[in-house]
Formats: C-alpha cells, structure tokens, sequence
C-alpha cells in the first residue's frame, strides 16, 4: 500500500497536468481511446518513480513521461493506419451560436487545421503542439524532447512552414473548389 503522504504529493504535482498529458498523446497517437490508455500507463510509470522526482518543473517532467510513454507505444504497434480525426469541441470564447454560418465556418476552418496538423512528422507535430497547444517555452520542449534548444526552435520553424504550406494547399483547394460551384 503506498503512502498516503506520497498520493497525496503526486496527485498535487501530476493532476493539474492531466489535459496536456492527454492532448500530447492523442496528437502523437491519433487515437482517442489509446490516448487514454496511454496516458493512464503514463501516470502509472510517474507514480512508482515519484521518488525519483526532486522538484523542478512538474509539467515537463509528466509530460516527458507521456512522450516517452507514446513512443513505447507506437513501437510496439507499428501498425500503419489511417489517422483518426480527433474531436476538439469549438472554442467557445467569441462564438456567436446563434449564426450558423459562422459556427459552421470555423468548424470546417478547425478540421483543417488538425488535418494539416497530423499530416506533419511526428517530430514536427510534437514540438507544435508542445508549444502551440500546451504553451511550453523552448526550454521545457527541450527537457521534454530531449533535444538542445536551438533544435526545438529549428523543428519549430521547419514545422510551422510546413503547417503553412500545407494549409495554403488545402485552402487554394478549397478555393477552386467553391468558384467552380459557384459558376
């Protein structure tokens, strides 16, 4: 039975990082429900070498745990399939939900994104979320990643042009696509 001291300490530094914890893993893994498999494995592994941690940054060091968890997890299961899209509830801070138009619009602009997101290399992909998403400055993706520095900011760059480019393409898509209906 482990001590309650040691519960009580470990559910007041990993909790409060729950969300980032599964945000990270469902974006490495594009899989909702092994997210959650994954990132419960994750707290587990933290949980028997707590007594491992000596303070420091707690958010870097759970979701160090999860990446690593992840990547496990995908060697393990080198299966190649399919990403599943995952389902983000619209941001709720200035949506008018009484115009469908617009929900409609910034749902289809949303798919987007996370379509482009997942297209990118995993190792693209990590360190924008890490800091899009989750907010982790270069140094905490660094200790997360395990890379230097100026490693996480060239990823970044590399990254984002590629998210951009990406999206440029499906926009000019979408683009012809909508005057070719509307001629």
């Amino acid at each position: 039975m482990p001590d309650q001291t040691k519960v009580v300490r470990f559910e007041e530094i990993a909790l409060p990082h729950l969300n980032a914890a599964y945000n990270l893993a469902r974006w490495l893994i594009h899989d909702d429900n092994e997210a959650e498999d994954i990132v419960q494995e994750a707290y587990l592994r933290a949980f028997k070498f707590f007594g491992g941690y000596y303070g420091g940054d707690s958010r870097s060091w759970l979701l160090t745990i999860v990446r690593n968890t992840c990547y496990t997890w995908l060697q393990q299961n080198r299966v190649l399939r399919l990403a599943e899209p995952i389902d983000d509830k619209l941001d709720e801070v200035g949506v008018d939900e009484s115009d469908p138009e617009t929900l409609l619009l910034q749902s289809v602009d949303a798919q987007m994104v996370r379509q482009a997101l997942q297209e990118l290399p995993v190792e693209f992909r990590e360190v924008v979320v890490l800091r899009e998403m989750e907010g982790l400055s270069y140094k905490e993706i660094a200790n997360v990643v395990n890379i230097p520095i100026g490693t996480v900011m060239s990823r970044l760059k590399r990254g984002r042009a590629r998210l951009h480019a990406l999206l440029t393409k499906r926009m000019g898509k979408e683009a012809s696509i909508a005057l070719r209906r509307n001629v």
